[in-house]
């Protein structure tokens, strides 16, 4: 009994403790490539080629002072950001990074990741009510309503992998990819969940809850020091997540591209984090070239196109299988 408890507490930290170092210093290659697009060198001052920066930023935050706003919630406002960290890292799970390597292996993981992401809502949404200021209130319900709209778009998606696949259990939705990835035959849905993990992590173009030149910092614009900063790791860390969700459904996990000796030396957890890199690049690529959309405009390409099309997916999909 003690003994598993030591293996289960060794597992999650070996997952925490790389997941936090991947943020800290996903943090500064999305400051890199940024200053590469835009011509610029970036931060270069901490350390060789600016790699201490994200310790120096973490430092930062640590040492100053948290401040609560005079009329905010006291109770609330100090959890809402524990609340939006800790979801974004009990996502990881179920989530495997090669055959065998995973904290639970659950035959509902795709369930488990479903319940949790749906319950991140609640930490931004409770953090704008709390603060007691109109910015971080509007920046919290347009939050709710954008993650709300593409969690029923990714659900549908996720639904017709799985009539593909027949199992609830990321494992086995990746081994169902050995002879061909999923998103060669499903790739207008690897383009619509890609589209839709972009607007649930509230990133680039459709960061409207944290719209700087309507809402000044969204639901986030009260808190400083390390409230500010477990939102800031709990986002970057659902990024990774989703990216993470995106190679298992349509990219084949830790399986190589093509079944050759050149391929398959390499371990699968090194083809899983290629992936999730790849995925990561075009996260901040988008963020730096696309402009922000409109809010009506985020939301009628949530319900009129995403969930319409995702649908009629699933009833192609299911048919097609009925008639084979």
């Amino acid at each position: 009994m003690i003994f598993e408890i030591i293996v289960s507490l060794a597992k999650i930290l070996a997952l925490v403790l790389p997941l936090l170092i991947a943020v800290a210093y996903l943090t500064l290659a999305e400051r890199k490539i940024i200053a590469a697009i835009q011509q610029r060198r970036g931060p270069n001052v901490e350390g060789v080629f600016g790699l201490l920066q994200p310790l120096a930023d973490g430092l930062k935050l640590f040492l100053k002072e948290t401040i609560l706003p005079s009329y905010a919630n006291t109770a609330i406002f100090l959890f809402a950001p524990i609340i939006t960290f800790s979801l974004s890292l009990v996502t990881w799970a179920v989530i495997p990074f090669g055959e065998g390597m995973v904290i639970a292996d659950l035959n509902i993981g795709v369930l488990y990741i479903l319940a949790i992401s749906s319950l991140g809502v609640y930490g931004i949404i409770t953090s704008g009510w709390s603060s007691n200021s109109k910015y971080a209130f509007l920046g919290g319900l347009r939050s709710a309503a954008q993650m709300v709209s593409y969690e029923v778009s990714i659900g549908l998606i996720i639904i017709t992998v799985l009539l593909c696949v027949g199992s609830l259990n990321l494992t086995e939705i990746v081994l169902a990819q050995e002879h061909v990835w999923f998103c060669v035959p499903l790739f207008p849905l690897f383009i619509m969940f890609f589209i839709s993990a972009l607007a649930e992590t509230n990133r680039s173009p459709f960061d409207l809850p944290e719209a700087e030149a309507e809402l000044v910092a969204g639901y986030n614009v009260e808190y400083s020091a390390m409230g500010f900063a477990l939102f800031f790791l709990g986002e970057y860390a659902n990024m990774i997540a989703i990216s993470s969700m995106t190679t298992i459904f349509f990219l084949g996990g830790w399986l190589p591209p093509m079944d050759i000796i050149l391929f398959t030396w390499i371990p699968g957890p090194i083809w899983f984090a290629i992936k999730v890199m790849f995925l990561l690049f075009v996260f901040v690529w988008v963020r730096a070239t696309l402009p922000r959309y409109r809010y009506d405009q985020l939301m009628r390409l949530g319900w009129k196109i995403f969930l319409p099309f995702s649908l009629g997916w699933v009833i192609f999909v299911a048919s097609l299988i009925l008639i084979m």
